[in-house]
Formats: C-alpha cells, structure tokens, sequence
C-alpha cells in the first residue's frame, strides 16, 4: 500500500527547485516499493526518489512518479563485535548518529551538515573534510537494491567488490536501496577547534595543517578576505593550537555532536573536486574572479575541504591521493545563476568534478573524459536498469549524448 497524491509541488531545501510530478507516492514497505517499479518499467514509464531534498542539483526532479521515501528510516540492526549496522535508506545523517550510539559505535565521518539521508548522502558522494578521510561512501559495505525490472538483488563489499564500486556512487541510477549496510568504528570523541586567521598564514600552513588534523577545512570570506579555520582531533590526543590566528570556539562531544554544525540559513552551491596538487592554484584563480566581479553580489563563503580518494568509480575522488573540495555558497535569497556561470570554467580548467548534489552545468561528453571506468559503471547501469526508468532529464544530459536523448 501507498498514500497517493496527484499534482503536488515538490520544493527543494534551498528553494531553488521545484517541481510537480503526475504523482507522488509514498510506499509503506518494500512491497510496496517493488511494486510501483515494476508497474512502471511494464507501462514504459519513469520514476525518481526524493529523500531529504537537500541537494540543490536536479537529481530528483520528475513530471513523472515522484517517491517519497520517508516510510524508509530506522535501524534494523548492529553488530558491535563486526563494527557494522544495517539501516534503511531514508534514515538521516544525525539519525544514525544517534542510532547506533548504544552500541558505541560512529560513523568514520560526516558533512557540515547532517540533516541529508543516508541514500542520498552515499549516492551523491557527499562528504566531510580530512586529508585521510574519503566521502560517506566509501563507509558502504553492502546494499538491498530493487532494479529498473523490479529484481531484488543483495551485495556486499566481501563478494561484490566491483559492483559495490559501481553502487557507492550512483546517483540513484542503477537501483533503489531498501537497506544499507555501514562499515562503522568504535564510538569516538573529538575537540572542534575554530580559528580567524589571514589567507595568507593558512595558504603558507596549509600541507602542515591537513597533515596535522584529523578534520580541517576552511573558509575564505570574499568580503574581509580572511579565513575561518576548523580543525577535529581525538579529545585523547594532545594537538597545539595553531601559531597563528585566533582561537574564538571550541567544542568537545561525540563524533556525531561535534562533526556537523547547525544549520538555519538556506544557500545554493556550486562544488568541484580537483587533484589536491592543483588545489591552491585553482582556489586564487577563484578568488581572484570573485574579488574582481562578484564581491559585492556574493552573500557567502568559499569552503575548502581536503578528501582523501577512492576507488568508486564515479566518486569526486576516485583514483586520487587526495582532492581538494572547494565550494561556492551563495544565500537562497540573492541570485546565484551568473556567479556560478562565471567561476565554474575556472573548475573546468583544472579537470574539475563536480559534485552530483550540486549545481553544474556538465553533461556526458564531458563527464565521460574525467571518471576512468564511466564505461564501466554505463555497462551496469543499463544492466540493471535496461529501460532507463530511473532517469529523468538531468541524469539523462549526464549519462546519454545529445543524440541519445
């Protein structure tokens, strides 16, 4: 069974996107979700879900069947000994904080923000910020999925490696989860350190100070052309504060209270990963346009964050050391169409890849010179998903040529 709405308009969390799907479901279980596949893929028809809506890409828009996963949250187990939990798709980031916090367990990292489902989190391949620390997932050991024909199929990480390669990263475009399994750690504490400092000290610290922290990123602000400096490390381990800067916040807690930040304003992004080598030069390239063009227009900062790379085959980091994430926010209230426009092909120049859940304007052609084995992962996906039911108009300029649409 399924609550059923005709002609509802889905908005998205930053308000830049909306939409209305011939219909919206709501599927109680996996029957029901099964179900609904398979009536779609006989009537030659499309379907995307919608979880936290927090990506400000295109990913889930539909004129079709929209499915609101929202029936699909919660724990269905933990094995402190294996250090792993199963839990439904739709279950939030700090959800599962909390959830397997009684079997003193955590996750090995997380974003800024927490309020994005764990599907989408890993399909997207958000992430958090460490030089030793891959996107959320690379935590993704094994996935319940139902294909584009409706099929069942279970995989894990010990028998499947290649195809969970394929599914780490898949932007809801191979299958859709019914369960999600975690490689997860021993519960940890962390001290959040935040720091003012001048561009110029954190640029000239910059190896040291990702060599130095188990988390750090920072923030460049347009307007001041300062920089705010975070930094994570075990409460148990004795780290100096920085020479430079000033200390104005600190915080200790669990992993899963100290990781994310509370979050109240609405803002759009634009993110690209590059090669850590090429970061900093790519970075002043960006700031140099924004303070020539853009600096009275922009609302908001540019994040930096450093991910250690992947063996994912559509991962920002896959067959990298490290990469560099440098992102643009831009307030939900002011324009941000033009600024992206104009700083994205500074991306570009520098093999840039984009973030799934963000604005970007690449499409297959493109896409296909930056990730080695994007073949690979088209070979499977047309497997599972023969019809392409799961495609929409955005993943369809992603994943086909021009030609092809």
């Amino acid at each position: 069974m399924e609550q059923t709405l005709r002609r509802h308009t889905w908005t998205s969390w930053s308000g830049s996107i909306q939409f209305t799907p011939e219909r919206l479901l709501t599927p109680v279980d996996e029957t029901a979700l099964q179900q609904i596949v398979k009536e779609t893929y006989h009537q030659g028809k499309t379907l995307r879900v919608v979880g936290a809506s927090h990506s400000c890409s295109d990913i889930y828009t539909t004129k079709e069947t929209l499915i609101n996963m929202d029936k699909f949250t919660g724990l269905l187990g933990a094995d402190p000994g294996a250090q792993t939990a199963v839990l439904l798709p739709n279950t939030t980031i700090e959800a599962v904080g909390e959830a397997i916090a009684p079997y003193a367990l955590a996750m090995e990292n997380m974003g800024h923000i927490d309020k994005q489902t764990l599907a989408g989190a890993i399909s997207t391949g958000t992430h958090g910020a460490g030089k030793y620390l891959a996107n959320l997932s690379s935590q993704l050991h094994g996935v319940r999925l139902i294909s584009g024909t409706g099929a069942i199929h279970d995989f894990d990480a010990d028998q499947h490696p290649e195809m969970m390669q394929a599914l780490r990263v898949s932007l809801g475009s191979i299958g859709l989860f019914t369960a999600v399994k975690l490689k997860l750690l021993p519960q940890y504490r962390l001290v959040r350190k935040q720091y003012r400092a001048s561009l110029d000290d954190c640029l000239a610290q910059l190896d040291e100070l990702m060599e130095l922290h188990r988390n750090f990123c920072f923030y460049w602000y347009p307007r001041r052309d300062d920089v705010t400096i975070r930094t994570w490390n075990e409460e148990d381990r004795q780290v100096p504060d920085l020479p430079f800067g000033q200390l104005y916040k600190e915080m200790r807690g669990y992993a899963k209270d100290v990781l994310p930040s509370e979050q109240t304003l609405k803002f759009n992004e634009l993110e690209y990963s590059v090669d850590l080598r090429d970061a900093v030069p790519c970075f002043l390239e960006i700031r140099q346009r924004i303070k020539e063009k853009h600096r009275k227009d922009v609302g908001w900062r540019v994040l930096f964050r450093p991910v250690k790379g992947d063996s994912n085959w559509l991962s920002n980091g896959y067959g990298k050391s490290t990469v560099a994430a440098i992102t643009l926010h831009q307030n939900a209230s002011l324009p941000y169409q033009a600024y992206f426009d104009d700083v994205e092909p500074i991306f570009h120049a520098y093999g840039g890849r984009p973030h799934w859940g963000k604005k970007h304007s690449m499409r297959a052609a493109d896409l296909e010179q930056l990730y080695p084995r994007w073949a690979d992962f088209q070979r499977i996906r047309t497997q599972f998903d023969p019809q392409g039911i799961f495609l929409n108009e955005h993943l369809k300029t992603i994943f086909t040529h021009d030609e092809q649409q």
